[in-house]
């Protein structure tokens, strides 16, 4: 006898059961992803400090301010501990090098993500990272060989590398990651940008006093090690989507193509420039990256020049405090992401509020933070703590605006991230030219407080302005159902050992005599 079941509606889904399925190994491979991209970001400011040799090179006068009284807080306990390194480089040398990777890593944002959607994300993103690893060995042959030019050339091309890590993993994620899933994935994923960070720090700094050849040079074999298995192993085991994977479940391949209403992976039209530009939803996306780009770099690049110059205090000497306010935003992002879904799952909040209340949280938590840390006056353990406070409730943001991309356009994803986020490391840039302006030669708690409240004020703009005009429901311009028809193409599905085949959302699985007819739904993503 043969039957035929239709699912109309996300709750009749069949979920598989609770086992570690595919889609998670690649969520943990993606993760992993985020954190190594986000090491090989990272180390470069740390291996800095052991490669110059800081007494033989002309230091400029730093101005401080005599407002709070001095302390050796966080300073190292003995000058004599510090080992000069091998070049003369200038503090500004030392900005062209340390900046260079992150040109490289923004011009390569926008064609990655248009030729991810051409050709497919996994490949772009493993290879990418695999250059960056790879390359990774070569900067102490570069800064030895050839000096800062080669190294800069060297750390550029690092950046080209990575460039497709964000705009590719939100495309993938698109093709494996139900609805009701993505807050806590996403949370996740991105989340490994803190952890690689909090790893990279401690490390690289044991590295570079403890390490072989010299110390510093340990720093890029280590990581490039690191990241070439990565890649490697991304590559081999990791597949573009669930219809192309060889040995997923078929269960867990119907309910995620089911899920995601409309084919992930064929058959995908133009891209609906037009409509794009006029989406008031993806330009909350857009203004709601900026704001987040130009708040972080206030907080995490300018806070710990102030409790320096103002409060006396060097948190960047002390690599517990420094690691703090990244481990509070791993921490906090992970758990925002569980409480969204879970909010999603219990049918009280649509996609729309939930995304709109995790990024408040993300994005008005260090506002106020900032401000309050602008009249904390000369209390140094006070200013620690609204500094790992306000970076840990940013992990609201993964749950927010970060993960929208998503519920706006499943099949664009990648291209959408790779605007907002090309854009929003560009306007990052802005926050220390700001503040440098601001302070220049008056680092007084006044000025800087102009500086902590401009950046508040771009969070708070910027997130009201997501408040009003952002959405969590599938746009019209990505429809399926209003696709122009176009040719069929022949998908050979795998084949199993049971012998059973599979034909993606819109075919139908034979399995004991039994036909079931698979029609992707929109009836959840309507509700939102």
């Amino acid at each position: 006898m043969t039957a035929t079941k239709e699912y109309l509606a996300e709750g009749e889904l069949q979920k598989p059961n609770g086992r570690f399925g595919t889609r998670h190994y690649v969520v943990f491979m993606l993760f992993l992803g985020m954190a190594n991209a986000y090491v090989m970001r990272t180390n470069m400011s740390v291996a800095i400090v052991a490669m110059v040799n800081q007494t033989a090179i002309e230091h400029e006068a730093e101005v401080f301010d005599d407002e709070c009284p001095d302390t050796d807080y966080g300073e190292p306990a003995d000058p004599a501990d510090h080992k000069d390194g091998e070049f003369l480089w200038s503090t500004s040398l030392q900005g062209y090098i340390l900046s260079s990777f992150f040109y490289g890593y923004v011009i390569t944002q926008i064609p990655f993500g248009l030729l991810a959607k051409k050709y497919g994300a996994m490949k772009f993103l493993g290879w990418g990272m695999l250059i960056n690893s790879v390359f990774a060995f070569l900067v102490p042959i570069a800064a030895r060989q050839g000096g800062a030019p080669w190294l800069i050339v060297v750390r550029f091309i690092q950046g080209l590398g990575e460039g497709p890590i964000v705009p590719c993993t939100h495309a993938m994620l698109a093709k494996w990651i139900p609805p009701n899933e993505r807050s806590r994935v996403g949370s996740i994923v991105y989340s490994g940008a803190q952890f690689g960070t909090v790893i990279s720090m401690p490390l690289s700094g044991l590295l570079a006093d403890h390490g072989f050849d010299g110390g510093w040079p340990s720093i890029f074999y280590v990581f490039g090690i690191i990241g070439t298995v990565w890649s490697v192993a991304f590559l081999w085991t990791c597949h573009e989507d669930p219809i192309t994977h060889p040995s997923i479940a078929e269960d867990e391949r119907k309910y995620i193509q089911q899920s995601l209403w409309g084919k992930a992976g064929v058959n995908i039209p133009p891209i609906p420039w037009k409509s794009i530009s006029r989406s008031l939803p993806f330009y909350a996306i857009l203004l709601a990256h900026l704001g987040q780009n130009y708040g972080y770099e206030t907080l995490m690049t300018e806070l710990p020049t102030y409790m320096k110059q103002v409060l006396r205090f060097s948190i960047k000497a002390n690599g517990t405090l420094s690691a703090l306010p990244y481990l509070a935003m791993w921490i906090f992002s992970i758990g925002v992401g569980w409480v969204a879904d879970w909010m999603l799952t219990s049918g009280r909040f649509t996609h729309t509020l939930t995304r709109k209340l995790s990024n408040s949280i993300g994005q008005y938590g260090p506002a106020i933070a900032l401000i309050i840390a602008s009249y904390t006056g000369c209390n140094r353990a006070l200013t620690v703590a609204i500094l790992t406070i306000g970076v840990g409730f940013n992990g609201g943001i993964y749950a927010g605006f970060k993960i929208n991309h998503l519920d706006l356009t499943p099949r664009y994803a990648g291209i959408l991230m790779a605007f907002t986020n090309c854009s929003a490391n560009l306007a990052g840039l802005l926050a220390p030219i700001a503040a440098g302006n601001i302070i220049e030669g008056k680092p007084t708690i006044a000025q800087w407080r102009i500086v902590f409240v401009i950046a508040a004020c771009v969070y708070i703009f910027t997130a009201t302005f997501y408040n009003i005009f952002a959405s969590g429901t599938r746009q019209p311009w990505d429809n399926p159902d209003n696709d122009e028809p176009q040719k069929p193409v022949s998908i050979e599905a795998p084949a199993y050992e049971n012998g059973h085949s599979n034909l993606a959302n819109g075919g139908t699985t034979a399995t004991n005599g039994t036909t079931t007819t698979y029609r992707a739904n929109n009836a959840a993503e309507q509700r939102q």
